[in-house]
């Protein structure tokens, strides 16, 4: 097509040019002064090619927005022809880009959700009427501002710069601390970023009263079974006056009564974990001292199994954070370890630091878990096998508080198992909860 475009152009080129020089023959015939008519005529040619070039310059660095080229005639009037059609199939164009485009805005106008789309830096770029409701930006003097500046909450800036956004982020909103929000990331285009953004308070309110309820219950619980494992206990110490036939039964009964306060515990342990998002007391703890206690704890839990545990910790790292939380989430993953390897297991405990933070490994050579359960192991009472958790004891709730213990240091729990070989959890702990001791 082009190339048939190109050859008609070069034919008018070459006409025009051989009935320009068979009128300057002529008249040089006529006259008979060839070179000059000729050299005039050549240069009348050239003067006028010369202001079709200066009037096509000057509208190019003048006109205004759809303004048309100006007419002419000849093969210049062709050119400008051809630039005012270019020119209107291109505002053709526009017009159909900026229908799509306004009918984006329109339909991300009407939604309930706030959609903000950020650079590479987090700086906003464009935001729906949503956003200003529920973030507060106005339009247009928070155009260009980092969102992190006005978001001013700890954990937007960390779940921003960790660049892992796999998982949702809950916070209250930044002009309503009553209003619940829920923020995505979405990465597109050259590393920028998209922002939804959802009102999650009814379900964080439900969320609440289900907590509530389950402390408030435990709560009430713990009183009336604390009584009734009194009474049982002092049955069992005057076992003499008792009827032989009801010893099992009180046993039993006390052995019950035992797991029952047990999960009364966990239960609220975990709901006073959810009642704040960071550990009150946030002081270095001496990680390799505290898993040195637990291990030696693990050791006497592990009896007659001779369960061979090692420890290998870095005397020099600690970690900001509640000694006493960490404690029940590293016990939790030893004992655990324990409960599910059989007699005579190796057991490894490690606690080291890289340029990624700090980190603890627990290794067993237990019976593994299939890959289909690793993702629900932290939930609340799940079990991988009802019967092994009769077995051992277990309430279904360790790997749910160790979870959240985690969440609470800027943690998180990676879990790694092969069935009939063994499993590996691992905590990561992120630099800004590492401390290192003077070596």
């Amino acid at each position: 097509m082009r190339s048939i475009v190109n050859q008609d152009w070069r034919g008018a080129v070459v006409r025009r040019l051989l009935l320009l020089v068979s009128a300057c023959l002529l008249l040089g015939f006529i006259t008979g002064e060839y070179a000059w008519v000729l050299a005039c005529g050549l240069a009348i040619h050239l003067g006028w090619t010369l202001s079709q070039l200066l009037r096509l310059h000057k509208w190019l660095r003048e006109h205004k927005t759809d303004e048309p080229p100006p007419d002419g005639y000849g093969l210049w009037g062709e050119v400008f022809d051809s630039i005012y059609h270019l020119q209107r199939r291109n505002q053709k164009a526009r017009g159909r880009l900026q229908a799509v485009i306004d009918r984006v805005q329109e339909s991300t106008a009407a939604l309930k959700d706030a959609v903000v789309m950020l650079d590479s830096q987090g700086n906003l770029e464009w935001w729906n009427r949503a956003a200003e409701t529920l973030l507060g930006l106005k339009t247009p003097q928070d155009s260009g501002q980092q969102l992190a500046n006005l978001v001013r909450d700890p954990r937007f800036k960390d779940y921003f710069e960790r660049g892992n956004y796999a998982d949702a982020l809950e916070i209250p909103s930044p002009i309503n601390d009553r209003r619940r929000l829920q923020f995505n990331i979405t990465r597109y285009g050259n590393r920028e970023h998209l922002l939804l953004v959802r009102d999650v308070t009814r379900l964080y309110q439900l969320e609440q009263m289900r907590k509530d309820f389950v402390a408030n219950v435990s709560h009430e619980l713990r009183t009336p079974l604390t009584v009734i494992a009194g009474y049982l206990e002092t049955l069992l110490d005057n076992v003499e006056a008792v009827n032989p036939r009801w010893l099992r039964a009180l046993q039993q009964m006390q052995q019950q009564g035992a797991r029952m306060q047990t999960l009364l515990n966990d239960l609220l342990l975990l709901a006073k974990l959810e009642a704040t998002d960071y550990p009150s007391d946030n002081q270095p703890v001496a990680a390799d001292l505290m898993l040195l206690s637990i291990k030696n704890d693990a050791q006497a839990l592990s009896g007659d199994q001779l369960h061979r545990i090692s420890l290998e910790a870095d005397p020099h790292l600690k970690l900001k954070g509640s000694e006493a939380e960490l404690r029940s989430a590293f016990s939790n993953l030893v004992f655990n370890a324990v409960k599910y390897t059989p007699a005579g297991g190796d057991i490894r405990i490690r606690w080291w630091s890289d340029e990624k933070g700090a980190h603890l490994s627990v290794s067993d050579t237990g019976m593994g878990i299939e890959a289909k359960h690793v993702p629900r192991l932290t939930e609340r009472f799940y079990r991988v096998d009802s019967s092994r958790a009769s077995n051992t004891g277990g309430t279904g709730l360790g790997l749910a508080i160790v979870k959240h213990v985690l969440l609470r240091h800027r943690g998180n729990l990676e879990i790694s198992s092969v069935p009939g070989k063994g499993s590996t959890f691992t905590c990561h702990f992120a630099p800004a909860q590492v401390v290192q001791r003077a070596r």
